[in-house]
């Protein structure tokens, strides 16, 4: 049978808006994807259940081989506007999601 190419943005709000209801209290950080999503799709993530722009990855190549077509690097600045874009807040944090202090103050 036929499949289409992928998920649509309304699976993709779903996943994320369910995934912060069911994993509240055990996983504190649903992150979304800039290189799958784009910057519109990303901000919709962010407003419907995602917390994390996913900003440790500065460079991206395996999607971008496998056909998306978002781009494979953003400055630190791009990916703050994605935030500050929608009135949401943008920090470094390390891979445990602790604050990285002194590199970038929080928006």
């Amino acid at each position: 049978g036929a499949s289409r190419p992928g998920p649509t943005n309304r699976d993709n709000r779903a996943v994320h808006a369910l995934a912060r209801i069911m994993l509240h209290g055990r996983i504190p950080n649903i992150q979304t994807s800039w290189v799958k999503l784009g910057v519109t799709g990303t901000q919709v993530m962010l407003q419907g259940g995602a917390n994390d722009l996913g900003g440790t990855l500065m460079e991206e190549t395996i999607s971008r081989m496998a056909g998306s077509e978002h781009g494979s690097e953003k400055t630190v600045e791009e990916l703050r506007a994605i935030a500050e874009g929608i009135g949401r807040p943008a920090r470094e944090r390390t891979t445990t999601h602790a604050r990285r202090e002194g590199r970038s103050p929080a928006a």
